[in-house]
């Protein structure tokens, strides 16, 4: 159950007056002080501090974390990084949940087109070197719409891999040097479910055929009945992050 906080007020935070040091200490006294506050006081905390300098991303299989923001956080930017590689119905998410939540809904796009990458890196490249796609196609891209504001964000949570299971709610990232959030980090498969199912939220048409994560088409497949929702990613291959949040 999440902890009440009642009204919090705080004055908005201008990170270039902070040094790096400084805003680790930040991050850590914030996250320590929300641990266990419900995802909406979070990103309301969110917005009261950083206001028009912070953004949300979102993979589109679903529009929780911009449903959540509806309320708290309206008319917030959130990045999608249209890879080139999506499923049709992940657009189609994303173009509902631009229509239905009120959200500034921004497409942000890798510097090459998928033929321009072919054509330099050969075909086919998520095949033969997943990282390195990834990083042209989603890592570069999102550190360059993030270079905007200064601060983020997520619906990472501590149960999705191993990898997250230390995931504050309030961080530092510190490779781009920017306040990182993540108000669901608490949260289980179950209790996102139940959110989804109690407020309507738009979910991506692929979960409904077994795609319990989504990414790129050519690196995302269904999962079997009781198997682990982030196996359909990059099977095969021991990768596991596509690199946006390590």
């Amino acid at each position: 159950m999440a902890r009440i906080l009642g009204a919090v007020r705080t004055a908005t935070v201008d990170l270039s007056t902070l040094t790096p040091e400084q805003r680790q200490v930040f991050a850590a006294e914030q996250s320590a002080r929300l641990e266990g506050a419900s995802a909406t006081e979070i990103i309301r905390w969110a917005h009261e501090t950083f206001g028009d300098r912070l953004a949300v991303t979102s993979s589109m299989g679903d529009g929780l974390i911009p449903h959540l923001c509806a309320e708290a956080a309206p008319g917030i930017d959130v990045l999608f990084l249209d890879t080139g590689y999506h499923f049709a119905e992940t657009i189609g998410t994303r173009d509902a949940v631009a229509a239905t939540t009120g959200a500034n809904v921004r497409t942000i796009l890798p510097l090459l087109t998928v033929a321009e990458q072919d054509e330099q890196y050969g075909p086919r490249l998520h095949n033969r070197d997943p990282d390195a796609c990834c990083r042209m196609r989603k890592v570069e891209p999102l550190d360059r719409a993030l270079a905007d504001y200064d601060a983020w964000i997520s619906g990472v949570r501590r149960d999705e891999t191993p990898e997250r299971a230390d995931t504050p709610i309030v961080g530092y990232d510190e490779k781009r040097q920017l306040i990182k959030i993540s108000p669901i980090a608490t949260w289980t498969q179950e209790d996102t479910n139940a959110y989804i199912l109690q407020n309507g939220v738009l979910v991506n048409p692929l979960v409904s055929e077994g795609f319990l994560s989504i990414g790129c088409a050519p690196c995302t497949r269904a999962v079997a009945p009781g198997e682990d929702p982030r196996a359909g990613r990059w099977a095969g291959t021991g990768k596991s992050e596509c690199g946006l949040h390590l």
